[in-house]
């Protein structure tokens, strides 16, 4: 992570944090636009993940991140507007499978797995297909099971929940199985 940027946020330097600020809230708000908040909800969500990220620079916590500071700020902003579309009772819906393809992963080549990450991605790749979609659409991208019933055509978020239950217990039968060898 930039660490100039760190500094800024620990010493409080005003020019350089509003630099910040207005430099990504731009590209915030396009990337935002694609979910069906109101522009206020956007700015609000913004100035949230802004302050999010100001506590976290405070707390020590961005020294180890390998991200970048846009990355991590999108990460924030992105699970805030998750948490306000389920405030406002409202589904984002996944209309074209496409749309779920295209979703670039925050981070996902940038940051260094820990031995237990490894362990967990290794082992994941070894479930069959279906397993590895359905928790990756609940765990990664944060659907309910509705909204993987529907977007996979399942015949019930039961059925769903079924089916995640049984994929992580296959997972955990898997890494079981390694600590035993």
């Amino acid at each position: 992570m930039e660490k100039e940027f760190i500094k800024a946020f620990k010493l409080n330097n005003e020019l350089v944090l509003k630099e910040l600020y207005h430099s990504y809230k731009t590209s915030f708000i396009i990337f935002a636009r694609k979910y069906p908040l109101e522009t206020s909800d956007l700015d609000d969500i913004f100035q949230d993940a802004f302050i999010i990220l100001r506590s976290h620079a405070l707390a020590g916590k961005l020294n180890d991140v390998q991200s970048t500071m846009k990355t991590y700020l999108f990460g924030i902003s992105k699970n805030l507007i998750f948490k306000k579309l389920k405030q406002n009772n409202l589904k984002y819906s996944f209309s074209e499978e496409s749309e779920i393809q295209n979703m670039e992963p925050f981070d996902l080549y940038e940051t260094e797995l820990t031995d237990q990450q490894k362990v967990l991605r290794h082992f994941f790749n070894h479930l069959g297909e279906k397993c590895r979609d359905v928790l990756t659409l609940a765990f990664y991208r944060g659907l309910t099971n509705e909204e993987i019933a529907c977007l996979r055509k399942y015949e019930s978020e039961a059925v769903v929940r079924s089916q995640k239950s049984r994929c992580l217990k296959n997972l955990k039968e898997l890494i079981k199985q390694r600590n035993i060898n």
